[in-house]
């Protein structure tokens, strides 16, 4: 009886972790297959006359990998490093059909929205940007404590020419020397962002949300995560 409770437990184990895992699959498909709704990229057009339909597609790439690392990292707090996409990411929250369908199917839960930013002196959003980063360079394979280049989301607003954008570069030592003859560090948009830096506890003592371990499927742990939205609604909105 005994051996028999025992196998059932561990063929129901069994089965849970692979029906998890199938699930977060689906979600991931999901997510890098989805078509935005109808008339977005004119939306976003509106706000940013100067995208060309390309840069648009592009944009709706960049923001799905941002949907991805929040899903990977088991909805956790994940903050927003490209102005661009987040305007992207406004516009989808205002189909709001869409948007809950899209949240549902991807995370189980609606996703809050949090503005973009860059390291500085809030660990929340230091914590946010630091997991976005792993996630991303994981996605494109790129070595997230040492990269040789950036993954398109922290790419992109340099790529497309943001006047407001965030600037990133993966290499340390020539931001550095600037660094010695500018004091620019954190200061905002336009300022230049090493790659290196998220893996650097010195912004805010820590270097949390770099490399944490995720929660599978999803749930709702994470930084400020509770209740039935994840990780997201602690990131506030605008």
């Amino acid at each position: 009886m005994a051996i028999l409770f025992i196998t059932t437990l561990i063929l129901s184990i069994t089965l849970l972790i692979v029906w998890t895992r199938w699930r977060q699959a689906a979600r991931a498909d999901y997510i890098r297959t989805y078509m935005f709704p109808k008339g977005i990229f004119a939306k976003l057009q509106e706000r940013r006359p100067e995208l060309s339909l390309k840069d648009c597609q592009l944009t709706a790439h960049a923001l799905r990998q941002f949907f991805l690392a929040y899903l990977k990292s088991g909805r956790k707090f994940v903050a927003m490093p490209s102005q661009v996409a987040d305007d992207l990411w406004h516009e989808l929250i205002l189909y709001t059909r869409h948007y809950d369908e899209f949240c549902n199917k991807a995370f189980g839960g609606f996703m809050h929205h949090t503005p973009a930013v860059v390291l500085g002196t809030d660990r929340q959003d230091n914590a946010g940007l630091r997991r976005i980063w792993w996630y991303a360079c994981l996605e494109e394979n790129i070595n997230p404590r040492q990269p040789t280049r950036l993954p398109l989301l922290f790419a992109l607003d340099t790529k497309l020419n943001i006047p407001d954008g965030f600037r990133y570069t993966p290499d340390c030592s020539a931001l550095r020397e600037k660094q010695n003859n500018r004091d620019d560090r954190g200061s905002g948009s336009g300022t230049s962002h090493c790659g290196g830096d998220f893996s650097d506890s010195s912004y805010d003592g820590s270097t949390d949300g770099f490399g944490d371990s995720a929660s599978g499927d999803g749930g709702s742990g994470g930084d400020s995560g509770g209740g039935g939205c994840g990780g997201g609604c602690g990131g506030g909105g605008d």
